[in-house]
């Protein structure tokens, strides 16, 4: 029974209908192609380039047409090694970066280079020493942006005919010899040095600038306060002379009423002589020289003489004796100026 179940299956398997199946199922499965989305499959013919395959589904002659070639067309991150370059000012350096490229066009990619990455790698190397030829040692520090923005553009350029496209590339790092690398830092720190100094100065001369002014707005403040003291002190004096020519005034006018009576008239005689008097002892006192009276310099004589005058004077009119205005509200002063009582 198994020998013929065996014979059976052996039968069907060299079958020309079986033989026909399994080539119609073998030439689905070359003829069916799914392609990934963001690849690209190229197709050739008997060894020439057919078609390019998009991503989704997609069908071929089974036995006739091949893929000759599946690219990627996401973006691709290639590393650059380091190397040597020199620079405008005869300084070598080691530099490293990172190129970002993908595939434009796949049949270019595949007939127009063997291993695009490669030379794309090569093609960035050699650029890079090319641009950092042009610049000085200070500028590759300074202007990365515009040194890789040149890479890019020089790396396009060259590579269409490869149907690759540079996105960006960036320089990892720039290591100056050891030497060139003490004298940086001795540059950085001179650098510091003499921002510190120029700001300890601009700090010295902020505070000799602010003390000046503070003694500049002192001397105006005592200037100031002087002048107002000087002013309360001329008012002062001012109201002082008015009021003793006022007493005085005021004195004057009593003793001329006095002086219009007898006994006025007594008391100043009397006031005159012992002033005669006093008088006489002084200049005895303090002269050595000795005066003999004489009828004009006598005390009698010059009580006489003002008796006489204040005799004169009470002889004219009462009215002329009249009290002075003293209560006037404003009364002058010795400048010439108004001082309020």
């Amino acid at each position: 029974m198994m020998d013929y179940i065996l014979i059976e299956i052996i039968n069907l398997i060299i079958s020309p209908a079986f033989l026909v199946l399994v080539l119609i199922i073998v030439a689905l499965r070359k003829a069916i192609k799914f392609v990934p989305q963001n690849r690209a499959y190229v197709v050739q013919r008997f060894g020439k380039f057919k078609v390019v395959l998009e991503a989704g589904l997609n069908f071929i002659v089974p036995f006739i047409d091949q893929v000759a070639a599946d690219r990627s067309l996401k973006e691709q991150a290639a590393d650059i090694p380091e190397q040597s370059a020199i620079t405008k000012d005869n300084i070598s350096l080691s530099v490293d970066g990172v190129l970002y490229l993908r595939v434009v066009d796949p049949v270019k990619a595949t007939y127009g280079v063997d291993d695009y990455v490669f030379a794309v790698s090569q093609l960035a190397q050699t650029t890079m020493r090319s641009e950092l030829g042009k610049m000085e040692l200070d500028k590759t520090f300074e202007e990365r942006d515009l040194l890789n923005t040149n890479i890019v553009s020089a790396i396009n350029e060259a590579a269409a005919p490869w149907g690759i496209q540079v996105m960006r590339y960036e320089i990892k790092d720039i290591v100056p010899p050891s030497s060139v690398m003490q004298a940086m830092e001795a540059q950085m720190k001179a650098e510091r040095v003499k921002r510190a100094q120029i700001l300890e100065s601009e700090g010295d001369r902020q505070a000799n600038i602010n003390r000046s002014e503070g003694e500049k707005a002192a001397v105006v403040l005592a200037a100031e306060a002087d002048k107002e003291e000087q002013i309360l002190k001329a008012q002062g004096e001012a109201a002082a002379l008015v009021a003793v020519a006022e007493a005085q005034a005021q004195a004057l006018f009593k003793v001329g009423e006095a002086a219009n009576t007898e006994d006025g008239q007594k008391a100043i005689q009397l006031e005159l002589a012992s002033r005669a008097i006093q008088a006489k002892e002084k200049i005895a006192k303090d002269s050595t020289i000795v005066l003999l009276p004489d009828g004009a310099s006598e005390a009698s004589t010059i009580v006489a003489q003002a008796t006489s005058i204040i005799e004169k004077l009470t002889a004219q009119k009462p009215e002329k004796l009249s009290k002075p205005n003293i209560s006037e509200k404003n009364a002058e002063g010795p400048w010439g100026g108004n001082i309020q009582k």
